[in-house]
């Protein structure tokens, strides 16, 4: 389980739904578009899809629940979740999936690595046709390579709720925290385990 700290207020919550166009221009002018991937601990997804060419920013949040306004508290229903703003004219949203695939373990259909339960499972949230086939083409993909069952559910896009304020970019503003967590999960090691040579930290 990840270390507690005390809650920063949120100065705005802002709701994004699924009837949204998909290339709203949410965080800046332009052909900003997004995507919603589930993959355990939103600290490590959050930090693995920053990294990923053209994407402009990752806001860790909750997704896939009915309860509104969710927190780490009481989030119940949702998964973690990260929402990744990127623009389509240096990646696509197949390429963002198949970064987000090799940055988790979608065999596991209880959590991930040493953090258990519903909310830590994987999916990846489509508001698209478009997204939904990339996403089924890149789940058969995987189940390929691996040789196994991908446990990562595709679901239809939900109201997207970010989270907490100290839980925004936690890994930079908090290395050595999360390094601790990181190390003491197991992360790299289990996702080499999964992934050989295909992953990278």
């Amino acid at each position: 389980m990840k270390p507690t700290a005390t809650a920063a207020a949120l100065t705005a919550v802002f709701l994004l739904t699924a009837a949204a166009p998909i290339d709203a221009p949410v965080w800046a002018a332009g052909p900003t578009r997004t995507a919603v991937f589930a993959g355990g601990c939103f600290w490590s997804i959050e930090y693995a899809m920053e990294k990923q060419p053209g994407v402009l920013k990752a806001v860790s949040g909750y997704a896939g629940g009915d309860r509104p306004n969710p927190t780490y508290r009481s989030h119940q229903g949702h998964l973690e979740a990260v929402e990744v703003a990127y623009d389509p004219r240096k990646t696509s949203y197949a390429r963002l999936v198949h970064a987000f695939f090799r940055n988790i373990d979608p065999t596991d259909a209880g959590g991930q690595i040493c953090d258990r339960g519903h909310s830590y499972t994987t999916a990846i949230f489509v508001t698209t046709e478009a997204e939904r086939q990339a996403a089924v083409a890149a789940k058969a993909e995987v189940e390929r390579v691996l040789g196994k069952p991908v446990a990562t559910r595709i679901l239809r896009g939900s109201p997207f709720w970010p989270a907490e304020a100290y839980h925004q970019d936690f890994a930079r503003k908090n290395p050595a925290q999360y390094e601790r967590y990181r190390k003491g999960c197991g992360r790299d090691r289990a996702l080499k385990a999964v992934w050989g040579a295909a992953y990278r930290s």
